[in-house]
């Protein structure tokens, strides 16, 4: 008996850990994504936000976030606070037994969560991009890692008072997505919009990024990390339920990532009359963050639908925040944002322990908080050192202005 637990302990902190590294995968879908949606001119900064974002995101999670995020009292609304992490379990712990017994390391929960808090953080840099300093950023980066995403995780997976409400979110469309796009949010509305997207006639300019193929191979690697987002949020496998209840979970999540293309690569053709492979791209990933929330319960073929409709609403919501002069140049409010919103309303209906009003009360906790937080502390952050670069360092580029270097070398100035 002792050793089928020591060696299940063993299986499922291998398993979580390779879903960790999965998801830190997802950082480099982020960065080609990004890369490909931004101008030439700018690849080289938002580049180098990806990797300086990540780094930060694991240093400040390790220094006080996971804390704050796992050790308060269920039910709570304020966290303790408190540095680094706890003990690591003991093989006597593991082999006791009972439903008390650890199944997996504490060291493989930490790097699991870590590699979430980044990807709650990567949202942001897409949102700001062009435009931004890269300090400014790095800065906002600390607190967003450090306090503001530990604090609505503690609400929800930590076992705060979100949860204490019935809130159901899985594998976090509104616990990782929804709140890295408020943030985003946040900060385009205090940034403003790039040079020239928006006409003094209220026109929309379509600013196109420099390298689709590299977006392209960025949106696959996603949805390649997703497996590891969503898979590992299981959290064991190795008992025959577990064991197939990830494989659900897996088949749903290609599922819904295939139906989201679909339905936005239509609704762009009826609507534009075009094809238009950004809305495709974004189709993909709204696919992915509808079904987030609830990968299990539904059908392959619910999950399918479920991701259809994050697709459309993902081309609506892309036209509508450009209607409203918020300027997100890869649209990761509506992909994030928006769509984790529908992917928190639709848990309950495959899921029938969620309630709608349980769901409400997640999205408007979650929302209201790091929105609210994040905008006092781009605030703060615009007061002390200011958050946009100059019209002439937009105009070059940021990559010159803020790295001093290019990307792209054999390019010309405003390319």
């Amino acid at each position: 008996m002792n050793e089928f637990a020591e060696l299940s302990y063993a299986l499922d902190t291998f398993y979580f850990l390779i879903c960790g590294v999965l998801v830190m995968w997802m950082a480099a879908g982020f960065s080609m994504l990004e890369a490909g949606l931004v101008r030439s001119k700018n690849t080289a900064e938002i580049l180098t936000k990806n990797i300086a974002l990540f780094a930060i995101a694991c240093t400040m999670y390790l220094l006080v976030g996971y804390y704050i995020m796992y050790s308060s009292s269920a039910g709570g609304f304020l966290p303790n606070l408190g540095f680094l992490l706890g003990g690591e379990n003991s093989v006597d712990a593991v082999t006791a037994g009972g439903d008390d017994a650890p199944y997996y390391s504490m060291r493989a929960d930490f790097f699991f969560q870590v590699v979430f808090v980044a990807t709650a953080m990567s949202i942001v840099s897409g949102a700001v991009a062009e435009r931004m300093k890269l300090w400014a950023f790095l800065a906002f980066a600390v607190v967003m890692t450090a306090v503001i995403y530990p604090v609505s995780g503690y609400w929800t997976w930590g076992g705060g008072w979100i949860s204490a409400v019935g809130f159901s979110d899985y594998a976090g469309s509104g616990i990782v997505h929804l709140a890295g796009a408020a943030a985003a949010l946040a900060g385009v509305l205090v940034l403003g919009p790039r040079k020239g997207k928006y006409g003094k006639d209220g026109s929309i300019r379509a600013i196109p990024g420099a390298n689709l193929p590299l977006a392209t191979v960025g949106t696959f690697i996603l949805w390649m990390g997703w497996f590891g987002f969503n898979g590992g949020s299981e959290l064991k496998v190795s008992d025959v339920a577990s064991a197939n209840n990830m494989a659900q979970v897996l088949v749903n999540t290609n599922a819904a990532a295939a139906g989201g293309v679909i339905a936005a690569l239509v609704l762009a053709k009826l609507w534009f009359r075009k094809a238009d492979l950004t809305m495709a791209l974004n189709g993909a990933l709204a696919g992915l963050v509808a079904i987030t929330a609830e990968p299990l319960a539904p059908s392959a073929i619910g999950a399918m639908l479920i991701g259809m409709v994050g697709g459309v609403i993902v081309v609506a919501s892309i036209v509508m925040l450009d209607k409203l002069k918020l300027d997100d140049p890869v649209g990761a409010i509506s992909v994030h944002g928006v769509v984790g919103i529908w992917g928190c309303l639709a848990v309950p209906l495959s899921n029938d322990g969620a309630t709608f009003m349980a769901q409400i009360i997640g999205i408007v906790g979650i929302f209201a908080w790091v929105f609210l937080a994040s905008l006092v502390v781009w605030l703060i952050i615009k007061a002390i050192m200011g958050i946009r670069v100059s019209e002439e360092e937009e105009y070059e580029g940021v990559d010159i202005a803020e790295c001093g270097l290019e990307a792209y070398p054999e390019f010309g100035v405003g390319k």
